[in-house]
């Protein structure tokens, strides 16, 4: 049965150093690319999926995305401080967990976006909601091929079996990509007690119980690492939605 996604993270505190020179006045996920915030994109997948509550974790000029997620119409947002220290990835999580409560929830990167494809009758997330099940899964991806993805370096991270179960990518078979979107249920965490350690550790954990899904997406994902890659993000972007738009033999414009 679909689950309903109450809560969502967006893991926002990194330092966005590879971004400089934009980055030195700037946090990352308040970089523009096609006009709008990384964040924002993320905030807005939100949004259609129904989510009621997002935390966002700030370390790096933390005021300054403090101020423009206050201002921001929406889902309610809550703030996770890690100024004093960041966490990783995991670690941030961990902390969120009283604002995130015990239920499968969602978390997504602030630093990758993804196009939604017009034709495929419903977006990727709510695809996530319909897919994830408590009983067989601790977490599921989203997942990307690498032809439907820019900005990524790399080979890819997993391999996807009929199933839909993921094991780490080593060379054989065909990988695919991680693509920023996880929904994910906090008995993953039972047992560790680092505070700083990252969610590749429950991507494996998850994995060796036959408990790591991916869901295919649907769309073209984006990931912005460099200010060279800001440019190369929208092209594609342009480029993906003008193709859909052929296809179903509307104008480009």
């Amino acid at each position: 049965m679909p689950i309903h996604i109450t809560s969502a993270m967006i893991l926002a505190a990194g330092l966005g150093t590879r971004m400089r020179p934009i980055t030195d006045t700037i946090p990352k996920p308040l970089v523009e690319v096609a006009g709008k915030p990384l964040i924002a994109y993320g905030l807005e997948a939100c949004d259609r999926l129904g989510v009621g509550r997002v935390v966002v974790n700030v370390h790096y000029l933390a005021p300054m995305l403090v101020e423009w997620l206050s201002a921001r119409p929406g889902s309610e947002v809550l703030i996770s401080d890690e100024t004093a220290e960041l966490l990783d990835s995991g670690g941030g999580v961990v902390k969120a967990l009283p604002m995130l409560g015990p239920d499968p929830f969602l978390i997504l990167n602030a630093d990758t976006f993804w196009v939604e494809d017009p034709d495929a009758g419903q977006d990727n997330l709510a695809m996530m909601a319909d897919r994830f099940d408590a009983e067989s899964m601790d977490i599921l991806l989203m997942t990307a091929r690498p032809d439907q993805a820019t900005g990524h370096t790399g080979a890819g991270d997993f391999t996807l079996d009929a199933d839909g179960r993921l094991t780490r990518y080593t060379g054989a078979g065909v990988p695919v990509i991680y693509a920023g979107a996880i929904i994910l249920h906090p008995r993953i965490f039972d047992g560790i007690m680092d505070r700083k350690f990252s969610l590749n550790r429950c991507f494996d954990r998850a994995a060796n119980a036959g408990r790591l899904f991916g869901v295919p997406m649907q769309g073209h994902w984006l990931t912005v690492g460099t200010p060279e890659a800001i440019g190369e993000a929208e092209a594609a972007r342009s480029a993906y939605l003008e193709s859909r738009r052929a296809g179903a033999g509307e104008p480009v414009r």
